[in-house]
């Protein structure tokens, strides 16, 4: 796992040390951010289920400001620090053990909105119908700002979740799917 683009580009980032967290692959981490912005100019991201931390610090690498990194798991919290101090970039990035659901209820509460929310939940686990729900309830995504859902090739996203239409789907080497809704 590395950074693929940006101030970072190379660097290499550690995977959680575990069988339950499935990193971004190099291959679709470079085709989703060719189709969302190959770079930013600022910006703010929320990155739920983040394991490792490899999409938002993508982002980071790529011109985002800031952003928010979600996972309940002790394992993959430490990971996300160490990937964060090792690039020097802790002071862009807020880092939360918590269930996704408590996290957007409390950014909502912080008054928080995102440009670019990350869903890439444990496969077949979580709805993200409940996810885009929550994410609408709490009022976490700017105007323009897109939802990242990747997610089993096999498993079909429908044209519409909870009131976002989808902009774009792609499947990436028969296995792992991405669906962005704006």
């Amino acid at each position: 796992m590395r950074v693929i683009a940006g101030e970072h580009k190379g660097r290499q980032l550690r995977p959680v040390p575990n069988r339950l967290t499935r990193p971004t692959t190099d291959k679709v981490k470079e085709a989703l951010f060719q189709i969302i912005g190959p770079f930013f100019e600022g910006g703010q991201a929320l990155d739920l289920f983040a394991g490792s931390g490899g999409l938002g610090i993508e982002a980071l690498s790529r011109g985002l400001d800031h952003c928010v990194f979600v996972d309940k798991h002790p394992k993959a919290i430490q990971t996300i620090y160490e990937n964060l101090k090792s690039l020097n970039i802790e002071e862009q990035a807020e880092v939360f053990r918590t269930d996704a659901f408590r996290a957007m209820k409390a950014a909502g509460k912080r008054g928080l909105k995102f440009d670019i929310i990350f869903l890439d939940p444990p496969y077949q686990q979580v709805s993200y119908e409940k996810l885009v729900e929550a994410i609408r309830e709490h009022d976490l995504l700017k105007d323009e700002g897109i939802i990242i859902c990747e997610h089993d090739a096999d498993e079909h996203l429908p044209d519409e979740l909870a009131g976002v239409p989808l902009m774009k789907h792609e499947v990436y080497g028969g296995t792992i799917a991405i669906s962005i809704y704006r």
